[in-house]
């Protein structure tokens, strides 16, 4: 099944009883914007805001960790967001941190939940309907569950880097890849894991903000060099548009990718990581 739905698919649907729309957007702290307050502004009708960063784990320094299922059920619950609803993510990039939450929807366990191609730009874009304002859900009792298939940590990437069981591929941009732009976060070191490849995650999402289409999104991975029959696991700076490579995997079929959580925030603090520098 595609991961993503159209804008008039989403259309045709709002308001039916089934349906949740959460708007996921984010920003990096250089771009000085607040996803919470221009949800407040402007959001698709009835959508739910999920902040990354307050549904995260807030006992380490890292940016938007993955939280406990207990913590994230409990979140997910008071969003009204039972595991029966039928769960449209969006952003106002077109797909960026829309994914990021696709993915960690999924990792708690939630098996129907996708990403509107293009968000709330092509949304516009189209003249559809927007609201302002709070949201109020229902609040919904929700089970705790974990998928640990699609999520991966620091140790299971020394594991990967020394076995050659999964392909490490980088959504960073090849400047920071190679190591000849600095990190946006200071304190990391410059470059990339021994072995990754680099598919910078611009690549597979198209001028209007939407996906690539298969054939496309297919030339983009094997000119990277990646063999999409092996097994693959995505990274880039904090886990966002590590989870941009892995739906446009799972448009291709490969539904099971794994996302490497603390990505480079992490590998790049790590005094005793591999870490190369070059193509």
């Amino acid at each position: 099944m595609d991961p993503v739905v159209s804008t008039g698919w989403l259309a045709e649907r709002l308001g039916t009883p089934s349906l949740r729309v959460v708007d996921g957007s984010w920003h990096m702290p250089a771009e000085a914007r607040n996803g919470r307050e221009e949800h407040l502004q402007v959001h698709i009708p009835g959508a739910v805001f999920f902040d990354i960063d307050a549904i995260a784990d807030q006992t380490t320094d890292l940016p938007h960790m993955l939280p406990t299922p207990e913590a994230f059920a409990k979140a997910a619950g008071a969003l009204g967001l039972s595991r029966d609803a039928d769960i449209v993510v969006y952003d106002v990039h077109g797909i960026r941190s829309a994914a990021r939450v696709w993915w960690t929807l999924r990792a708690m366990g939630y098996d129907k939940v996708h990403v509107l191609d293009g968000g709330l730009r092509k949304w516009l874009a189209e003249g559809r309907p927007v609201e302002s304002g709070a949201v109020t859900p229902t609040t919904v009792e929700v089970a705790p569950k974990f998928d640990p298939g699609l999520v991966r940590a620091a140790d299971d990437v020394r594991q990967i880097l020394a076995s050659g069981a999964a392909r490490m591929v980088d959504a960073r941009s090849a400047a920071r890849f190679t190591g000849e732009a600095p990190e946006p976060r200071a304190g990391l070191q410059s470059g990339h894991m021994p072995g990754a490849a680099n598919v910078p995650w611009e690549k597979v999402i198209a001028d209007d903000g939407t996906l690539r289409p298969p054939a496309e999104l297919t030339a983009v991975f094997e000119a990277g060099g990646i063999d999409l029959a092996a097994p693959i696991v995505t990274t880039c700076g904090s886990g966002v548009t590590a989870s941009v490579l892995a739906l446009a995997l799972a448009r291709l079929g490969l539904e099971r990718t794994a996302v490497y959580d603390g990505s480079w925030t992490e590998w790049g603090g790590l005094a005793d990581a591999p870490v190369v520098t070059g193509p």
